[in-house]
């Protein structure tokens, strides 16, 4: 089963990375807070957040970025996404 990860600013404009679950409550899905507003998270940095969560990026797999905006001439909110699955260990349980 593979899922969706996340690198998100939070509401205070720290970087986080979550996994979207099945469940409908975002609160519920596993996050890990980087408790910094620069630089980007590398992508090892990434990498070691979800594996905390129990979680790797699926083989072949590759962030990809996105910006979210509400209109042009306003900020621009920087998404990446990545498919992830439960990492070998977690599975195995």
């Amino acid at each position: 089963m593979t899922l969706t990860a996340r690198l998100v600013n939070s509401c205070c404009g720290e970087w986080e990375v979550y996994v979207a679950t099945g469940t409908p409550v975002p609160r519920d899905w596993p996050e890990h807070l980087f408790t910094r507003t620069s630089p980007i998270p590398t992508v090892a940095e990434r990498t070691s957040a979800l594996a905390g969560l129990g979680y790797e990026v699926a083989e072949g797999q590759r962030w990809e970025w996105d910006e979210l905006d509400d209109d042009d001439t306003g900020p621009v909110r920087l998404v990446a996404s990545v498919t992830v699955r439960l990492s070998s260990s977690e599975a195995s349980r």
